[in-house]
């Protein structure tokens, strides 16, 4: 009996292009870190092909892989954002999140984590244990999930296993264990020693084989296999009482050892490979699929993940596009999304249609008739619906735990290079802004520039590309224009006067006004007018005139502050008197007062917290002197030193990039306005030249 299969969907299914249907318990939702440059793209791209996903591997330099498909991505051969990319291996779908290495995007690193189940941490043989290996080691911890290293690289020069195992013993304890041992280095690298299984395996252009284990690695070998079996032992009472017994445990039982002990936090396996060659490659996607836990395994504070009950989905990742609109990446928490389903979002409080669902692999979409609990899909078009927005049945409400982004301190102004452009990039960064948690854009209404906030200086000239390349804008970046303020020191009585004799009515205000400094208060008004020397209907207009007034001083035209001004005395005419002759009386009083009264500068102050490894101490407090700041004082916090001082604003210009520069990106900081001060005369006179020449070109 034969039967009838539509041939193409079977030719799709066997391209990859549609994807069966997995339960939960089948699925691995497995988080790719590491510090830049480890090869996480790479290898990436080299489980694409052992998966047969792919018939042949991309390479980053020629921007043909499948996660970075971004124009940005292409041309700086980096990642830039979280791409899923599903696979399937052993009867399991294993949906990989390959997200950045460099530290400006890590707004994306904590979207992927959310919905990760496990990280699997490539480390460079050659680089070994980086800066951020330990970021994100630290934040896969913070997460509680469990972790599993991937030495790669292991073909290319200086690739040393042995000193990067020890590197990782000696950062992150010695719950971390190798599974396996590479046979030969650099150009010699072929293959690699499983530790549970004691058998060896060397790869060639046939594929890959079973061979001897070498001499040389056989001590090794025994010594980590007895260092794994006990550590399986410590976490299971009757495996210690075998163990001690001197009874051999089965296969099975390290396995399920090594399982429980990974997803406890007691072990954390090392294996090796080169993604470049495809070496190990498929033993790291056996260990993912054996070792590493389904969404059903792991609870996050909140959130369990289960198969049946009302239907929930949280959205980690959106993507603006100008064309197709907002795509939406999801996971779904409980139940079974399918298509044209009406969801709730219980953030903004608005119903959604789901209409087309479909999983995503690159910028790929691969069609789905559902979506089930524990995995990962993509939908397009919400209306309201954000990153970090729970969607649930509209009978269930319940609000999902969101997620956590770090809060973006580089401040750049930015504009368009043409005039007329203003509606097109104010529609673009507010696009961008959906897309990026982390990127923050608010215009300042006195300086009338549009500031962007993002982690850094290449964080916010990939969205000045993006700008273009979406949006059709070109835009320039500079430093943001510093708020600074003018005051007075002194106290005086001065005389504003307007007289206007024209046919007809004329124009007459007269004002005696006395100008005081006043600390407490932007601007206080008095009247202590007797006798009706000015009258009562006119006071208002003195007042008004003098507000007006207060937009621009006298050293560099920087609004003015802390001042008091008591009307005192002056005179009207029955007929030529008005309320705009008193405006302007006014406005010649201020004018007079404001030069005669001692004027000057002030600057704002920030308070700044920077948080740094107590090693770094000493070249901040430099740095912050430098910087003309004030060191107010230190603690210790969490294995960090917080160092708070005030400086002033125009000195923090870019100290992002700064600080990262001077910690090894191990530093961060916090800042917050505290007051305004007056500025040391060197710098009141530099920025008076400044703003005297930039107001003459903007005027003539």
């Amino acid at each position: 009996m034969y039967r009838i299969i539509n041939i193409k969907d079977y030719l799709l299914k066997n391209r990859g292009i549609i994807m069966k249907d997995y339960k939960t318990s089948q699925i691995r939702n497995v988080g790719l870190v590491s510090h830049g440059g480890a090869g996480k793209t790479t290898l990436a791209e080299a489980l694409l092909f052992t998966t047969k996903a792919i018939d042949r591997m991309g390479r980053v330099e020629n921007g043909t892989t499948v996660s970075d498909y971004d124009p940005e991505e292409i041309a700086r051969q980096i990642s830039i954002s979280t791409s899923v990319i599903p696979i399937e291996w052993k009867d399991c779908k294993i949906n990989i999140l390959d997200m950045p290495g460099y530290f400006d995007f890590y707004g994306e690193v904590m979207s992927g984590l959310r919905v990760s189940d496990s990280v699997v941490i490539p480390v460079c043989a050659a680089s070994g244990v980086e800066v951020g290996t330990e970021k994100v080691f630290d934040l896969a911890k913070k997460s509680k999930l469990p972790i599993m290293f991937f030495v790669n690289k292991m073909d290319r020069e200086n690739a040393d296993f042995f000193k990067t195992l020890d590197q990782l013993r000696e950062k992150f304890g010695n719950k971390v264990i190798p599974l396996a041992f590479p046979i030969g280095k650099e150009q010699s690298f072929t293959g690699y020693v499983d530790v549970i299984t004691q058998k060896a395996y060397v790869y060639d252009e046939k594929g890959v084989k079973e061979a001897e284990i070498p001499a040389d690695l056989m001590d090794k070998v025994l010594s980590a296999r007895e260092e794994l079996i006990e550590s399986v032992a410590e976490n299971d009472e009757t495996l210690m009482e075998k163990y001690f017994n001197g009874e051999e445990f089965t296969l099975e039982e390290i396995k399920e050892g090594i399982k429980a002990g990974i997803k406890m936090g007691d072990l954390m396996p090392v294996l090796c490979g080169s993604s470049l060659k495809n070496i190990g490659v498929d033993n790291l996607l056996n260990a993912i699929v054996e070792f590493l836990p389904s969404p059903l395994e792991i609870e996050r504070e909140g959130e369990k993940v289960k198969e049946d009950g009302p239907l929930s989905l949280v959205v980690f990742k959106t993507i603006a596009d100008p064309y197709v609109g907002r795509l939406s990446i999801f996971k779904v928490i409980s139940g079974v999304l399918k298509p044209d389903t009406v969801l709730f979002n219980s953030n903004k409080k608005a119903q959604e249609k789901i209409s087309q669902i479909f999983f995503l692999r690159g910028k790929k979409q691969i069609p789905a008739s559902q979506i089930v609990a524990g995995d990962i899909g993509a939908v397009s078009k919400l209306q309201v619906t954000l990153t970090g927005d729970t969607l649930c049945d509209p009978s269930n409400p319940m609000v999902l735990p969101s997620i956590e982004f770090p809060v973006p301190n580089l401040a750049l102004a930015i504009e368009p290079k043409s005039k007329g452009d203003e509606e097109k990039i104010s529609n673009g960064l507010q696009r961008l802004q959906e897309e990026d948690p982390t990127f923050k854009v608010e215009k300042n209404l006195e300086t009338g520039q549009v500031i962007v906030y993002g982690m850094g200086e290449q964080h916010i000239e990939v969205i000045s590309k993006k700008l273009m390349s979406k949006f059709g804008v070109e835009c320039t970046l500079s430093d943001p224009i510093v708020p600074y303020r003018e005051t007075i020191k002194g106290k005086v009585k001065v005389e504003g006067k307007h007289k206007k004799q024209t046919g007809g009515h004329g124009q007459y205000g007269h004002v005696w006004i006395e100008f005081e400094p006043n600390p407490n208060s932007e601007f206080e008004f008095e009247d202590k007018i007797f006798g009706g020397a000015v009258p009562k209907q006119y006071i208002p207009a003195v007042e008004k005139g003098l507000r007006e007034s207060m937009r621009e001083g006298v050293l560099a035209r920087y609004p003015v502050v802390n001042i008091k001004a008591t009307l005192v005395d002056g005179s009207y005419h029955p007929v030529d008197s008005s309320e705009l002759a008193f405006k302007i009386a006014a406005s010649i009083a201020f004018k007079k007062g404001m030069e005669q009264a001692n004027p000057v500068l002030l600057e704002p102050i920030m308070r700044v917290e920077v948080i740094v490894p107590e090693e770094y101490m000493g070249d901040i407090i430099g740095d912050l002197n430098k910087r003309r700041g004030r060191i107010l004082g230190m603690e210790a916090h969490g294995g960090m030193e917080i160092i708070t001082a005030e400086v002033p604003l125009a000195e923090m210009n870019r100290y992002a990039t700064d600080l990262r520069s001077l910690t090894q990106a191990r530093g961060d900081f916090r800042m917050s306005f505290a007051r305004y001060e007056e500025a040391p005369p060197n710098v009141a006179q530099k920025i008076i030249e400044e703003r005297k020449k930039l107001k003459e070109k903007e005027e003539g």
